[in-house]
């Protein structure tokens, strides 16, 4: 019997997946059993490199940041602090409690910095969708529903997600959206432009964003309730709800039912570390964010959760439309750092930003208690289901209000008297008396807001005297002029 020959080409596949195998082995056992790093190492090393810059505790270095003589990562400030090395505090600088940025929950990301750390090779998703031709990752979507879950702030099940840079992206589909629903129509209603509404005080976006659009299906009327007041049910509404609501901490309620109005509920601070959960919210159109989340603002990435099918369509067509499609490594970023949210129950991420808010709560409300000046919203306690336990809201801003007659612009007396500029109440359709202050900065900041409130409040009798003899003396004098010129 003549023996087998092997075919040259199995041999040479076989040998080849040999060493194939005995190099994996060795990369992965050959170091400890660590995996040996190649074309990522680079990249690692730098962003440890630019981690390890101090900059004192009151900034922080980027890989994105300017750059020194000698290659080194320069240090980006905190407010009132600078410096090469943000060691040097600007006593005479203003504190900003304007901004809403989220950096409060900047010390949590830090404590879990290899959990929430990606690494994105230069040949990562280059293409326009993902292999299933979709524009969102469907892990990414399956996070969002598993966080929402655990949260119990909104119901996902049966429902569409459409993801979009931020909830700015997605507020203005949602209004496109509803509106142009009118138009499918042959009633009445089509020929005329859907009337969008709001709840004094509001979040100015709202309006400046509706007015530079200017469609022809919608028009940006305001103040809800006067419209309320005089529409028959006639008009195609569409109202901005918030809730929790910026910038007073409201849970807020439509005011508008009926076949001709809609809602959309920007929902972006509705979690645990800001407001109690009494029951996950059920609406029809829902934005989120992930900046109010984890914090990221800059990633630029938020969701909304629809009932209807033909509102979702509108919704993802304007996102392709406008943007085609959100960035696939900002997807991949809010993967990661869902993925550590969700990790034990998401117990770790809400309790830290509930601690965090709910201190500094407790250190404004001490202040501004010793004040007749100055006096900010009040709150109600709610069982919070996540908690379950009842507790009261820590909401991302402060709606303080000038008590005083005189103080007709509140923004104006804290910044000539304490050097703290937050946004005017006007920004939010309310009263100048009103002015907002943003608690989730850095915790630098906070402690200059506070510690400046804390000289103020402790000036005012001084300077309510002071103002009283004035007043009293004024009305004098022009009393004697007035007697001695009759």
């Amino acid at each position: 019997m003549a023996k087998l020959q092997p075919n040259s080409s199995v041999v040479c596949l076989l040998v080849f997946s040999v060493v194939v195998n005995l190099s994996f082995i060795f990369k992965l056992y050959g170091h400890g059993g660590q995996w040996e790093l190649s074309w990522s190492r680079r990249a690692a090393e730098e962003a440890e490199q630019v981690a390890a810059v101090p900059c004192s505790g009151h900034g922080r270095a980027y890989l994105d940041g300017l750059v020194l003589d000698g290659n080194q990562p320069a240090c980006e400030c905190n407010s009132c602090f600078g410096g090469s090395d943000c060691s040097q505090f600007l006593t005479d600088c203003e504190s900003n409690a304007d901004g809403g940025d989220p950096f409060f929950l900047e010390p949590f990301w830090m404590e879990h910095a290899s959990k929430s750390a990606i690494l994105v090779a230069g040949w990562h998703r280059m293409g326009y969708t993902f292999s299933d031709k979709a524009y969102i990752s469907q892990e990414l979507e399956r996070l969002i529903r598993k966080v929402h879950d655990i949260a119990g702030n909104a119901v996902t099940q049966g429902r569409y997600i459409v993801v979009g840079a931020g909830s700015t992206h997605l507020l203005n589909a949602a209004v496109q959206a509803l509106s142009s629903s009118s138009n499918d129509s042959s009633d009445s209603l089509s020929s005329s432009p859907a009337s969008i509404v709001v709840t004094i005080p509001y979040y100015a976006l709202y309006e400046t964003q509706t007015e530079y659009f200017q469609s022809v299906n919608y028009k940006f009327e305001g103040d809800g309730s006067l419209l309320k007041n005089i529409s028959d049910g006639s008009k195609r509404v569409i109202e901005f709800v918030t809730a929790p609501n910026n910038p007073d901490g409201k849970l807020n309620n439509a005011n508008f039912e009926g076949p001709n109005s809609a809602a959309i509920y920007d929902r972006v601070y509705y979690w645990p570390h800001f407001t109690p959960i009494p029951t996950p919210a059920n609406d029809d159109v829902m934005v989120f964010s992930i900046s109010k989340l984890t914090g990221h603002a800059g990633t630029r990435l938020g969701w909304a959760v629809i009932k209807d099918e033909a509102v979702y369509q509108r919704m993802l067509h304007h996102t392709l439309i406008s943007n085609l499609g959100i960035s696939r490594d900002a997807q991949l970023r809010a993967m990661k750092l869902l993925n550590v949210v969700v990790e034990g129950g998401g117990k770790e991420i809400f309790k830290f930003g509930y601690t965090t808010m709910r201190k500094r709560w407790e250190r404004l409300r001490n202040t501004l208690s010793l004040s007749n000046r100055f006096s900010v919203q009040r709150d109600e306690p709610l069982y919070c289901k996540f908690f379950q336990k009842i507790k009261r809201p820590s909401p991302a801003y402060a709606w303080v209000k000038c008590e005083r007659l005189e103080d007709v612009d509140c923004y104006q007396v804290l910044q000539e008297e304490a050097n703290v500029y937050g946004r005017r109440g006007s920004v939010f359709g309310a009263e100048d008396r009103y002015v907002r202050l943003a608690l989730i900065r850095s915790q630098d900041d906070f402690d200059i807001l506070l510690h400046r409130l804390n000289q103020l409040v402790s000036k005012e009798d001084t300077q309510h005297r002071s103002y009283m003899i004035n007043v009293t003396t004024d009305r004098f004098f022009r009393g004697k002029t007035h007697v001695s010129s009759s």
